[in-house]
């Protein structure tokens, strides 16, 4: 483990000189920033969306506020990868607003928490070859969580629903939706707090 927090470390330092050039107009930079992060990035954002075409919409809109604004990253809120993940969600989630559409909650198996982060990571190795450190180690996390928190945050985190829209659907008071919620963000938080 010692060996992975290095190499997220050596990560962590290359995108933010990538970052760093970016801000001094490196479209070479902003290239490298795109294939480093950009698989991760449009699955976030297709997931939330999940309309093709408006994702990869949202990801160039992504790079180009990147390439316009990288001086706003703060190291002090986490790594290059975290802010390009909330980036992306927030664009994401704007984009479903100001859209007006509604992603609909029914029975299809299509886009659930399962689909997307299934599988028990000992029984799928060649899942784990496929993932960067971070990634592998956020897996790790997620599967500590029980069934209905991983069902929460994939509502509050990829789908956007606010706590009255999800009280609402799960048939809850909205207190225990936000206990349940920071709960379990605060587990997440806890094993992940060395990717912050």
């Amino acid at each position: 483990m010692v060996m992975a927090h290095k190499n997220i470390d050596e990560q962590t330092g290359y995108d933010v000189d990538l970052l760093t050039k970016i801000e001094e107009h490196d479209v070479k930079a902003l290239s490298s920033l795109y294939d480093r992060h950009s698989v991760l990035l449009y699955s976030v954002i297709l997931r939330i969306l999940r309309e093709k075409t408006d994702a990869e919409k949202v990801l160039q809109d992504l790079f180009m506020a990147v390439w316009d604004a990288s001086e706003k990253y703060q190291p002090r809120l986490g790594s290059p990868s975290v802010w390009l993940t909330r980036l992306a969600r927030n664009l994401a989630i704007h984009k479903i607003r100001s859209k007006g559409y509604n992603i609909t909650v029914g029975n299809s198996e299509e886009g659930t928490y399962d689909e997307f982060f299934s599988g028990d990571i000992a029984e799928s190795p060649e899942r784990l070859t496929l993932l960067s450190p971070q990634q592998e180690e956020i897996m790790i996390a997620l599967s500590m969580l029980s069934n209905d928190q991983k069902e929460l945050i994939e509502f509050a985190y990829f789908r956007g629903f606010t706590v009255e829209e999800m009280a609402a659907h799960f048939q809850l008071p909205p207190s225990t939706v936000r206990t349940k919620i920071n709960s379990s963000m605060g587990i997440l938080r806890q094993k992940l707090r060395h990717l912050l």
